[in-house]
């Protein structure tokens, strides 16, 4: 089977790595392998837009209310920024992470002689089983890695023939919805582009629904059906999580980055914080709160 040809061909490349705990690889500029020989426990983080094939072992990935597993040969579609917490429930394992890049699906929807056209509101992320024609691609392109002289011509056609089998797919309709500019997918896209833009403003609802075109009601329900949570709890995780990493790379007090994030109240981000993570934000910084 293609899956265990690809397995096959990835484990060879994180055996190269001396580490068996977590290993991590980028055979091309858009392509991670990752490899664990023991599960994890949740870890908070921000999916881009991302296909992950599942090569061995079990993950799962929660994202608001929605709870998703997969497995040996099947993918998670991740077309939205989405904050989610995701573990390994299953090892040894082994995943593929491909980057999509929307740019590239836009080029390709608007070469399509009959797309589709349909608005009904879906999930930011969606597992589904490879189909063979995806898996033979990931499977080229991941050879094409170790033949350094082949890869600059025919990286960008396998990288584009994968991003063609991800918009076409059965599941593939929240990338062909969010490329389009007067959908609701492109619509709750925008509106998170400017929550990440400015993370440390409060934000106006109305004023942040009228910016992309919706009304009040019909924003905060298609947020939710898209992101499975509000634009306020949204912001707050993205919040905590950008918190996370200037604690854990800048050395800054908790009280800066409490400021530096959009909270008024140091204490406030302390609870919140403490109540995502399992720890107090002190521990992350070399400075105390004041």
């Amino acid at each position: 089977m293609l899956v265990d040809e690809l397995s096959e061909r990835a484990l060879r490349h994180l055996s190269s790595q001396a580490t068996h705990v977590e290993r991590a690889i980028r055979p091309m500029p858009d392509l991670l392998l990752l490899g664990r020989d023991s599960a994890t426990s949740f870890e908070a983080t921000v999916y881009e837009p991302v296909m992950c094939l599942i090569l061995q072992g079990r993950k799962q990935v929660l994202l608001g209310e929605q709870r998703l597993s997969f497995g040996p040969g099947e993918c998670l579609l991740v077309s939205h920024d989405l904050p989610v917490r995701a573990r390994v429930t299953r090892a040894p394992y082994a995943a593929l992470i491909f980057e999509v890049n929307i740019a590239t699906v836009r080029s390709l929807y608007e070469q399509l002689e009959d797309p589709v056209t349909d608005d009904e509101p879906a999930s930011a992320a969606t597992v589904h089983g490879a189909d063979e024609g995806l898996l033979d691609a990931l499977l080229r392109y991941l050879a094409l890695s170790e033949s350094p002289r082949d890869t600059k011509v025919l990286g960008p056609l396998i990288a584009k023939e994968i991003h063609y089998r991800l918009l076409v797919a059965p599941q593939g309709g929240m990338l062909r919805r969010l490329i389009r500019h007067d959908s609701i997918a492109s619509a709750i896209g925008r509106a998170i582009g400017h929550i990440r833009d400015d993370l440390r403003s409060p934000i106006a609802i109305p004023e942040l629904a009228r910016r992309v075109g919706m009304s009040t009601s019909s924003f905060h329900k298609h947020f939710k059906a898209v992101t499975s949570t509000t634009p306020l709890q949204y912001q707050k995780e993205l919040r905590l999580l950008e918190a996370r990493r200037l604690l854990r790379t800048d050395g800054s007090s908790v009280t800066t980055v409490a400021f530096d994030v959009g909270y008024e109240s140091p204490s406030q981000f302390s609870r919140e914080y403490a109540r995502k993570f399992g720890t107090p934000p002190s521990r992350e910084s070399s400075y105390a709160v004041g």
